[in-house]
């Protein structure tokens, strides 16, 4: 498995800078022909590094509520439900968990009520997990990602461990999976197909 190059980081900072740059601008920057910029894409893509191409508001010009950052304090046992549910919940932008049991999200809401926001969005039995919290409203929010001082981290789809420049990767009913070793590789590939002939 490749690792990613200087070119791989180039093509997703401009990507960064304007999701929507034509490939061709990209590769005259890089120095590649538009079908190369796009296979790396598509290799982005496939490694999960590219999710998504997403749009960049100046919430500005736009009348949405008040602009909030909220600091959750939450029992150990609910934080990835509560983050989990955060993330699929309209008006919420991004989610951030920490290390300790707390979860932050940034959020537009209507007079800043929190309170309401968080009653109307979990159950009772959930809501009672969230021990405290904390309002900051927000004059400003920038996002900008940063790819320089990085490198690949892909875990292995069957035992977790990291994958190296000399791991495995296996296409299964058009999906790409990455393993750490031919011996993952072999048992992913005896589980997939265990569960595909019971499903």
């Amino acid at each position: 498995m490749r690792t990613l190059d200087e070119i791989d980081f180039e093509i997703l900072r401009l990507l960064t800078e304007d999701a929507r740059r034509p490939y061709r601008e990209i590769a005259e920057a890089v120095d590649l022909s538009s079908p190369s910029v796009s296979d790396r894409v598509s290799r982005l893509q496939e490694l999960g590094i590219i999710q998504r191409f997403t749009l960049d508001l100046d919430r500005s010009k736009l009348r949405s509520g008040v602009p909030i950052l909220v600091e959750l304090s939450i029992r150990p046992d609910a934080v990835e439900e509560i983050r989990d549910t955060l993330a699929l919940t309209d008006g919420v932008e991004h989610v951030f968990m920490a290390s300790d049991p707390r979860v932050f999200f940034q959020s537009r809401l209507p007079k800043a009520d929190v309170r309401t926001f968080l009653t109307d969005t979990f159950e009772p039995e959930v809501l009672e997990a969230i021990t405290d919290y904390e309002v900051v409203v927000l004059t400003s929010a920038d996002w900008t990602p940063q790819v320089e001082g990085t490198d690949l981290a892909i875990t292995c789809a069957q035992c977790g461990n990291e994958v190296s420049d000399d791991g495995e990767t296996l296409r299964l009913d058009g999906d790409l999976y990455h393993l750490c070793c031919p011996s993952c590789k072999d048992q992913f590939e005896a589980r997939y197909e265990t569960l595909s002939a019971n499903a």
